[in-house]
């Protein structure tokens, strides 16, 4: 007999990255609906509360919601998003930060808690805020 370990427990990581600063924005949830993508469209509002912010976004069905229109309102124009074209994920730079998060932390790994894969993610996300020129070498972005 071999055990196997049944139903996977399932979290999903929403983030950002500025484009101009390479400083990473992460929430990490158990799902990935649109009241989640609104939690981290406020929280990026939040975070940057003076000036005005744009989202590369693509047409993910989560993203055209109530929730994320409420948000986008509430920001009064200081929240804007601009719509990528549909299947074209490589033109969002933070799948690039993705690609490079899964390679160096979930990649041919077994965590033994999903507690212990979060703090794993969280710990990658804190490490690579304290080296934004990294983070802007993986995005294709350059510090000026």
């Amino acid at each position: 007999m071999i055990p196997t370990p049944g139903q996977p427990k399932v979290h999903y990581g929403l983030g950002a990255v500025n484009y101009h600063t390479g400083e990473t924005v992460v929430i990490i949830r158990k799902r990935k609906r649109r009241l989640e993508v609104a939690e981290l469209l406020q929280t990026l509002m939040e975070k940057h509360p003076n000036g005005t912010i744009y989202v590369a976004w693509d047409n993910a069905s989560t993203h055209q919601d109530d929730e994320v229109e409420a948000v986008v309102r509430a920001a009064a124009g200081r929240l804007v998003l601009l719509y990528l074209p549909t299947y074209s994920p490589w033109l969002n730079p933070i799948e690039m930060l993705w690609r490079h998060f899964r390679r160096e932390v979930t990649h041919c790994e077994l965590f033994e808690t999903i507690k212990v894969l979060i703090e794993a993610a969280y710990e990658f996300f804190r490490r690579y805020n304290q080296t934004p020129d990294k983070v802007l070498s993986i995005i294709g972005a350059y510090s000026s």
